[in-house]
């Protein structure tokens, strides 16, 4: 059986609204547990914390109890130090990956910056590997983000993850927003990702067909707790 990569365990979280001022509880004792190499899907209502659990698990905001394991190491307790080491090992490919590149900037400019990272480097055949991994060639480097589609967005996203050579990608509603064709050719590419590298996936979506097709597992997140939707036979 795969050894357990991450786990939350009794993850609570509430917000205090801006206007009225009440607390609003979005999880509740909320626990998940992902192996290596599987691929786990949550789906829930509008407004369920679906976001909010994947950016807690992504070390990307602190849940007010709980506690975040990822490889048998702690992240509740451990130093900030570890907890930045082990954060490169966690992206997140969002739902508009376009917002994440600086829109005054050449793409190439905010690729690169990506170089001066510890520990990312460019394989042997430079940045025409990483692009022709995903599925775009080089000239694109030269454009803006506003001359690009949102699918050569989404691809150029999943290539700077995967240069960071992460061993967990949570996918925020990878695909919404996208024609169905496009859909159909991101969803087949995270697929021979995850054979190719051995990729875990946590993928969160409203779209039942999404997960379907990409899930080994799928839970439901509703009244601030994960339970099994369906399983994968």
């Amino acid at each position: 059986m795969s050894s357990v990569l991450i786990e939350g365990k009794n993850i609570y979280k509430e917000y205090r609204s801006g206007l009225t001022g009440l607390k609003h509880t979005i999880l509740n004792n909320c626990s998940i547990i992902v192996y290596t190499g599987e691929t786990v899907g949550i789906c829930g209502p509008s407004g369920s914390g679906k976001t909010t659990l994947g950016r807690i698990l992504a070390c990307l905001e602190e849940p007010d109890s709980g506690e975040i394991w990822f490889q048998g190491v702690n992240l509740t307790l451990t130093s900030q130090r570890i907890k930045n080491e082990i954060r490169k090992k966690i992206q997140v490919l969002f739902q508009d990956p376009g917002g994440t590149f600086n829109p005054v900037r050449k793409l190439e400019v905010t690729m690169n910056r990506l170089l001066q990272l510890p520990g990312v480097t460019l394989p042997k055949g430079g940045w025409e590997e990483v692009l022709h991994d995903v599925g775009l060639q080089t000239e694109i480097l030269a454009r803006y983000p506003h001359e690009i589609s949102g699918g050569q967005a989404q691809r150029l996203a999943l290539a700077r993850i995967l240069l960071v050579k992460p061993e967990l990608i949570i996918l925020d509603e990878p695909t919404s927003g996208l024609d169905i064709s496009v859909q159909a050719q991101i969803l087949r590419l995270l697929k021979d990702i995850k054979k190719r590298d051995l990729m875990t996936y946590i993928i969160i979506s409203h779209d039942k067909d999404v997960l379907s097709f990409m899930s080994d597992r799928i839970l439901n997140l509703e009244n601030g707790t994960l339970k099994l939707a369906s399983q994968a036979v």
